[in-house]
C-alpha cells in the first residue's frame, strides 16, 4: 500500500475533544513529531482538521434495492461496483470502512495493492443468516434453492455455523457478521422477532472470540438486541427499536450501537423511485421514526456509539446525509466521536480515529469550524483536502 508524507501547516487540529492550532506532520504515511526531508506542504491556516473519518457499516457488494439480484449477479459487476462505491466514500473523507455482509479477501488484497483508490478496508464475508431470516432474499411464494451469495450466507444449526465462522476467519474476515432480527430488506421475517437460537449465536461468538475476533448483530428490536448480547455479541448494527432498559443491558454489556440512520432516511425519500418493494417500504416506515431516539437512549445510557451508513445500490450517495442525521441526534462533537475514535475502539486499531503521533495520516481539512458549523461534517465541498496515508486524494 503507497504512502506518502505531507506537513499541514497551521490548521486547528482536533485532539478527540477540542480544537487547538498547530502543525501536523505526516511522515510515510504516519503521523509524526517532524517533517519528513521533501515532503509536500499544504497551508492550513483558517482551516480546521479532523481524523479521516470511518464508516463502520458499508457494503461494497450492495449493486441494487433486489436482494436476489445481490446475491446471485455477476460477482465480477459487484466487485467493480464496489471499487466505484470505495473510492467515493473515500473522496467524502471515510479513510476506513468496515463491510458487515460482503466482501472478501480479493478485493482486500486488491486494495492492499493500490489497483484503485479506496479507504482502509475490513470485511466480514457474507453475514450469517437463518433460513427465513433478515439473509434470505427469497420472498414465501418463490420455489427456488438459495444457500449462500456475496453478501449473505444462508447457515442453520450449531456445528455448520462453527464451520462457517472457522472460513470466514482462514479468509482474512475481520469480524463475524450475524442476522439476528426481522430487517427492512427481507421479504418474510417479522422485524420484531429474534433470529438465531441462543446455542446457535453462542458458538458463532465463541468462535470468533477464540480467534480474537468479535461478532456483529443486525438487530432492531429491544429483544433481539437483549438476545443477541446475552450471548456475547458485541456490536450491534442499527438498533432502532431499543428501549432504556435495553441500552442499559447494552451499556452493562459494553457492547456497541452502530446507529444507520441514513439508510431509513434514503429509502423514505427515495425508495419507490428506484423500485424499492412494497414490503420494504412498509417496514422501513415502522423503523424511520425511531432511529433518532435510539442514538439518544443509548448515549444516555453510557453505551459507546459508532457510526455507519448501509447504503445500498444507487443509495450509496447519501452517505454524508447520515452524518447530519446522527448530528441532529446527538450533536456535533458526539458525531465526530462516533465517526473516529469510537469507530476506531470498536474495529480494535489503536492507529485509526486520532491526529497523534503514531496514528494513520488519514486526515480531513475542512473550511470552517464543525462544532460551530456542523454542516461542513457533511457538506462536500467544505472539505479542502482529504489525505489518506499522507497522500492527498484526488
Amino acid at each position: 500500500m503507497r504512502t506518502g508524507s505531507i506537513s499541514i501547516i497551521g490548521a486547528a487540529v482536533w485532539d478527540g475533544e477540542h480544537f487547538t492550532e498547530r502543525d501536523l506532520h505526516i511522515v510515510d504515511g504516519t503521523i509524526a513529531d517532524r517533517a519528513a526531508e521533501g515532503g509536500a506542504t499544504v497551508d492550513g491556516r483558517g482551516r480546521w482538521l479532523i481524523p479521516g473519518l470511518i464508516d463502520a457499516h458499508f457494503h461494497a457488494y450492495a449493486t441494487s434495492q433486489d436482494g436476489l439480484e445481490d446475491e446471485r449477479g455477476p460477482l465480477s459487476y459487484a466487485a467493480i461496483n464496489g471499487t466505484r462505491r470505495l473510492h467515493a466514500a473515500l473522496r467524502r473523507g471515510f479513510t476506513t470502512v468496515r463491510d458487515v455482509a460482503g466482501g472478501d479477501i480479493g478485493l482486500a488484497r486488491a486494495i492492499d495493492a493500490d489497483l484503485f483508490p479506496s479507504p482502509r478496508y475490513l470485511f466480514t464475508g457474507p453475514a450469517l443468516s437463518q433460513t427465513g431470516g433478515h439473509g434470505d432474499p427469497r420472498s414465501a411464494h418463490i420455489d427456488i434453492c438459495f444457500t449462500h451469495g456475496h453478501m449473505c450466507e444462508i447457515v442453520d444449526g450449531v456445528e455448520p455455523l462453527r464451520v462457517a465462522v472457522r472460513d470466514r476467519l482462514r479468509t482474512g474476515a475481520h469480524a463475524i457478521k450475524v442476522m439476528a432480527s426481522g430487517g427492512v430488506f427481507s421479504l418474510t421475517d417479522p422485524l420484531r422477532v429474534p433470529q438465531y437460537s441462543a446455542e446457535e449465536l453462542q458458538v458463532v461468538v465463541a468462535e470468533a472470540t477464540r480467534r480474537g475476533s468479535y461478532v456483529a448483530a443486525h438487530a432492531y428490536s429491544a429483544e433481539a438486541v437483549q438476545h443477541a448480547i446475552a450471548q456475547g455479541v458485541r456490536s450491534i448494527e442499527h438498533g432502532n427499536l431499543i428501549d432504556a432498559e435495553t441500552a442499559a443491558r447494552m451499556a452493562a454489556a459494553r457492547a456497541y450501537l452502530v446507529p444507520t440512520l441514513a439508510a431509513y432516511d434514503a429509502m423514505d425519500r427515495r425508495g419507490a423511485t428506484i423500485g424499492l418493494n412494497a414490503v420494504s417500504l412498509a417496514k422501513n416506515a415502522e423503523v424511520l421514526s425511531q432511529g433518532q431516539e435510539a442514538v439518544r437512549l443509548a448515549l444516555a445510557a453510557g453505551v459507546r456509539v459508532g457510526f455507519g451508513t448501509d447504503l445500498m445500490g444507487e443509495l450509496e450517495d447519501d452517505q454524508l446525509c447520515g452524518v447530519r442525521l446522527q448530528v441532529e441526534a446527538s450533536g456535533a462533537t458526539a458525531t465526530l466521536r462516533s465517526m473516529t475514535v469510537v469507530n476506531a475502539a470498536l474495529i480494535r486499531d489503536a492507529r485509526a480515529g486520532h491526529l497523534g503521533d503514531g496514528g494513520y495520516g488519514d486526515a480531513v481539512l475542512l473550511t470552517a469550524d464543525p462544532l460551530a458549523e456542523p454542516e461542513v461534517l457533511w457538506e462536500q465541498d467544505a472539505r479542502a483536502l482529504v489525505v489518506r496515508g499522507g497522500i492527498p486524494v484526488d
